[in-house]
C-alpha cells in the first residue's frame, strides 16, 4: 500500500507545475487526498485537500487562486496544479490519504501524521531564478 508522487521540479517564479499522485494497493477514490508541504527549518503546512464525494476543495490561503487540486476518478489519481509559483512554494510537497478533510479554525487543514492512513515519499519543488 502507497502513495506515489510525482512532477516536481526546478523552475523560476511565475513558472507552473504539476504535482501528480497515484495509489497502490488501496482505492484512492474512497478517501480524502491532501497535499502537505514542509520547506527545510519551517513547520508542515496543509495546502490543498479533496474529499472522497469531491465537493469544494480546501486550500490554504497562500495559494488560493494559484493551485488547483482534481481528481480523475477513472484513472485513480490526484493532481495539484502550480501556477505563478513564488520561491517560497519551495517545499517537498506529500500526498497524503486520509478519512476526511480536517480544517481547523485558526490552524487550516491538519497535518499531524495520525490525522492520515498514508503518506507518500514527497516530491521537491524548488523555485528559483
Amino acid at each position: 500500500v502507497q502513495l506515489v508522487e510525482s512532477g516536481g521540479g526546478l523552475v523560476q517564479p511565475g513558472d507552473s507545475l504539476r504535482l501528480s499522485c497515484a495509489a497502490s494497493g488501496f482505492t484512492m477514490k474512497t478517501y480524502a487526498i491532501a497535499w502537505i508541504r514542509q520547506a527545510p527549518g519551517k513547520e508542515r503546512e496543509g495546502v490543498s485537500c479533496i474529499n472522497s464525494r469531491n465537493g469544494r476543495p480546501f486550500y490554504a490561503d497562500s495559494v488560493k487562486g494559484r493551485f488547483t487540486i482534481s481528481r480523475e476518478g477513472d484513472i485513480d489519481r490526484v493532481y495539484l496544479q502550480m501556477n505563478n509559483l513564488k520561491p517560497e512554494d519551495t517545499a517537498a510537497y506529500y500526498c497524503v490519504a486520509g478519512p476526511r478533510c480536517l480544517v481547523k479554525p485558526g490552524i487550516g487543514l491538519v497535518t499531524e501524521d495520525y490525522e492520515y492512513d498514508y503518506w507518500g515519499q514527497g516530491t521537491q519543488a524548488t523555485v528559483s531564478s
